[in-house]
């Protein structure tokens, strides 16, 4: 409730002026603070400077210090206000009102970008009303909701500076604008079916004529959208532009779209996630039929992100296993835009919605690129007018040992803003890692992380990289003076931060992992960092990935590691779980008959000639040899899935670990003998799910055994466990009830993904540590 006036002539009056940073733009935070100074019966003014506010304020002392108080006390949901500095004003003109100026665009380095906000209440409850103006109007917003980050091209967050410039406001709309009392007063994203942009329905063309427009024709408004909900009731595949991209939709229920999706996407098992209407006092109804929740979970699905989130799926919901095939859990999400919620109301049902783009390239957000890249996919397209400025897919969680943490950053939470508890020296750019890339820019005691971009494995993919670079920079006026990249100086990323003229320094894959860990949670005491994940180049020349590393960031001491074995074949390994298995029998004089039967002799003559067979500790590795070795997934068709089906068939199942022999080397490293794995995973007289089960719980007492020897030397306490081998639910909860009970506090990622998506951050933490000033010229 907004501050009360206090009217009195006979009190001395004073001027105060406040700066006020954080989330400010974009979240109606100067109509806001308009409204709260009428009915306090303050004069004075408002306005943006460079991404902060600044306020004056005149009236009693007392009025004064209310107003103060409630400029961050009842800032508007979506707002993270921080008061940067208050003071008295000696001398200031009398202002006989209150009012809001103009933007000034002068220190931008200060600016803090507003993430795209799903449709308000107020919003939604006009679309569904027959007597509203915007009735069914799939771009309805105000200045509580709607997209920000997406259509910004440029800061102040002004209508000029965004994709909507062109959209020319008509009265009502206008008016609407002007008002200081109207929710709308300054919300930049306004429009009206009289004014805004508008929805057209495309059908595929199935041999379209170079120069012949007439086959673009389209259906428009209310006819555009009835044509996609008949497309997709048909059993059809339709492509609509969203806020951040185009989604691919078809009906979750039905079998043969899923299949005709997954033919002509070539993604024969990676999971797919549901759109599911909102439905029952709270909105999840629709959502408890498909799966089970937890409290933690339901309030994830209604955060302002609107998240994918993902769920023990039901299985007497009888959706198709096509949806996510060998794997117990589905990512569901609710509607986040007005245009969603008239499809979900039309449809009646759950759609499924995946991204729009050719498999492991970001998402597609421009018509001409879609008609191309999509045409053998879709079967028809509804697009808008509203041109994107960004990509940004949709966000990704998941819920582990207790709380919702990251799984892929995206729309609504990119970019991600952090504090830098140790402050970098100049202004840098981090490339971050090959798969899962996302980029990171550094200034003083802030950084901010993109948006997920994805596998850099396609010239589309290395574009968009580089248009993010460059963005962030622009959108934040920051230009970097140095850069950081991966160890690995052949990724693409790496080859590019090479050729841009400035200082580049490289960063080992783990040593990013634990410094982003550290780097969230703001360490100030020495961690033991487990950085267990696919693989990653060490700083010994071998391919890493179940480490232990000790101290801090800048200053990391390899402490333990899982036991290595060699790759036949080499990179074709992360594709090949049938490869890793029998690198791990061929290493430690092991057969598996079922995995040699009809393999070219070449491979083993090679393996045993050390060609193209690198040696690796990657936890990653283990998983997929394990899976491979219960026959659950001999061949990969998307990273991760071994272990994710591995996990699937773990769950519920109960099994006694083993006990893994720990020895310490030469170079005082602890190592786990993995070789007591295989016998067990070849026993054909336990269910493979005890198998699985027993292969987690092994790993998970072998982490807190080699946790305990490290103790016992170094008297370290506090432990992480990140990369993204830690994104499997089983062996976290494991791992962390096991460090719990021997004594230890536990960290685990949860604004950051535990995955690759966080080594560009940690590349920042780790410069922070390591690279001053002085050393700028150097790489």
């Amino acid at each position: 409730m907004l501050v009360k006036a206090i009217a009195s002539s006979q009190r001395e009056y004073f001027a105060r002026r406040w700066r006020i940073g954080g989330r400010v733009q974009g979240v109606g935070f100067r109509p806001f603070v308009y409204r709260l100074a009428m009915a306090a019966g303050i004069a004075g003014w408002v306005r943006n400077r460079g991404g902060v506010v600044e306020v004056l304020g005149q009236g009693t002392a007392q009025q004064l210090q209310r107003f103060g108080v409630a400029l961050l006390a009842q800032a508007p949901p979506a707002a993270r206000p921080q008061l940067l500095s208050e003071q008295e004003i000696l001398s200031e003109a009398s202002h006989p009102g209150f009012q809001i100026l103009e933007s000034r665009a002068e220190a931008r380095s200060a600016v803090h970008v507003p993430p795209d906000l799903f449709a308000c209440e107020e919003c939604l409850a006009e679309l569904r009303d027959p007597r509203s103006r915007r009735h069914r109007y799939p771009f309805i917003n105000c200045t509580q909701c709607g997209p920000r980050y997406t259509l910004i091209r440029s800061l102040p967050y002004d209508r000029p500076n965004t994709t909507m410039a062109h959209f020319a406001l008509c009265p009502e709309c206008r008016a609407e604008y002007g008002n200081p009392l109207d929710r709308r007063f300054h919300a930049q994203p306004l429009a009206c079916p009289r004014c805004g942009p508008q929805l057209h329905w495309e059908p595929h063309v199935a041999d379209p004529r170079p120069g012949d427009d007439s086959q673009h024709e389209a259906l428009r408004g209310e006819a555009a959208l009835a044509a996609c909900l008949a497309a997709l009731t048909r059993g059809e595949i339709v492509a609509v532009r969203g806020i951040g991209g185009y989604h691919l939709f078809c009906d979750a229920r039905s079998d043969a779209a899923i299949a005709t999706l997954r033919a002509r996407k070539y993604r024969p098992a990676k999971p797919f996630a549901l759109m599911v209407p909102w439905r029952g006092r709270d909105g999840l109804s629709a959502v408890r039929a498909l799966a089970q929740l937890s409290g933690e979970e339901a309030t994830a699905l209604c955060e302002p992100s609107r998240p994918i989130v993902l769920l023990r799926r039901r299985a007497e919901a009888g959706l198709p296993e096509g949806l996510a095939p060998g794997l117990d859990e589905l990512g569901i999400m609710l509607p986040y835009s007005p245009l969603h919620e008239l499809l979900l109301e039309g449809f009646a049902g759950p759609l499924l919605a995946t991204s729009g783009n050719i498999s492991g390239e970001p998402v597609l957000t421009d018509v001409e690129e879609v008609r191309t890249r999509l045409e053998a996919v879709a079967d028809g397209f509804l697009h808008h007018d509203r041109p994107i400025a960004r990509p940004a897919d949709d966000p990704v969680c998941r819920r582990i040992a207790g709380r919702m943490r990251a799984v892929r950053l995206g729309r609504g939470t990119a970019p991600l803003e952090l504090t830098l508890s140790r402050p970098i020296a100049l202004p840098t750019l981090a490339v971050g890692a090959y798969l899962k890339n996302t980029i990171a820019l550094a200034w003083e005691d802030r950084c901010v992380l993109s948006a997920h971009i994805g596998e850099l494995d396609s010239p589309r993919a290395c574009d968009v990289f580089e248009r993010t670079a460059a963005d962030l920079q622009s959108l934040y006026g920051v230009r970097a003076r140095r850069l950081v990249h991966d160890a690995h100086r052949e990724f693409p990323n790496s080859r590019w931060a090479q050729r841009q003229g400035l200082p580049a320094r490289a960063v080992w894959h783990h040593h990013a992992h634990a410094s982003a860990l550290a780097g969230e949670y703001a360490c100030s005491t020495p961690l033991l960092c487990f950085t267990w994940d696919g693989l990653g180049l060490g700083s010994d020349g071998t391919l890493w990935g179940g480490e232990a590393l000790l101290g801090s960031p800048g200053c990391w001491q390899h402490v333990a590691s899982l036991r290595a074995f060699r790759l036949p074949g080499g990179e074709q390994a992360a594709r090949a779980p049938w490869r890793s298995a029998l690198g791990l029998c061929w290493s430690n004089a092991l057969a598996w008959p079922a995995g040699e039967a009809g393999l070219d002799s070449l491979l083993r003559k090679a393996f045993d000639r050390g060609l193209n067979a690198p040696s690796s500790s990657a936890a990653g590795r283990l998983f997929d040899a394990a899976a491979a070795l219960l026959g659950i997934c001999r061949d990969a068709s998307y990273e991760g899935e071994a272990p994710m089906r591995l996990e699937a068939l773990a769950r519920g199942a109960a099994a006694a670990p083993i006990e893994l022999p720990l020895e310490c080397d030469a170079a005082g490293v602890w190592r786990t003998d993995v070789r007591p794995l295989v016998p067990m995973l070849l026993d054909a007289d336990r269910s493979s799910a005890q198998r699985a089960a027993c292969f987690h719980q092994s790993l998970a007492l072998a982490l807190c055994q080699q946790a305990q020897a490290v103790r016992a030397a170094a008297g370290i306490t506090c432990i992480g466990l990140c990369g993204g081998v830690f994104a499997n639910r089983l062996l976290g909860e494991a791992a962390s009830e096991r460090l719990a009970a021997a004594g230890f506090d536990v960290l685990m990622p949860e604004r950051l993904p535990a995955n690759d998506a966080a080594i560009s951050f940690g590349q920042i933490v780790e410069t922070a540590a390591t690279w001053p000033a002085s050393q700028q010229g150097r790489a």
